[in-house]
């Protein structure tokens, strides 16, 4: 008995659907390039974005798909995206690939 019998046995009255549900991801892509900055806070490397013009939930999904893409921690804290450690190379990247402008401030 595989997965689906044993999902048939429990929930008899539902109807299976022939698409899964695709979830939007959609990111408004704005024109002023995104600052991408380093600092040191306590010793520690830390990568900020900053500048983005569009709406709040869309900056946190972005650092949230940051954080997940490169297995790092970070947070989202007055409209900055706070990335632990130095990896301003490949959130570049990452940016660039979506469509947005990346400005690298600093050294």
């Amino acid at each position: 008995m595989d997965f689906k019998d044993q999902l048939k046995n429990l929930f008899p009255e539902h109807q299976e659907t022939s698409e899964p549900i695709k979830e939007k991801s959609t990111i408004w892509v704005q024109d002023d390039p995104i600052l991408c900055k380093y600092e040191k806070r306590k010793g520690k490397p830390i990568t900020l974005l900053e500048g983005y013009t569009g709406a709040t939930s869309d900056f946190k999904l972005l650092a949230k798909e940051i954080k997940k893409t490169l297995s790092v921690g970070g947070s989202f804290k007055d409209d900055r995206i706070i990335i632990q450690g130095d990896y301003r190379d490949k959130i570049m990247t990452l940016l660039t690939n979506k469509g947005f402008k990346v400005k690298r401030v600093g050294g």
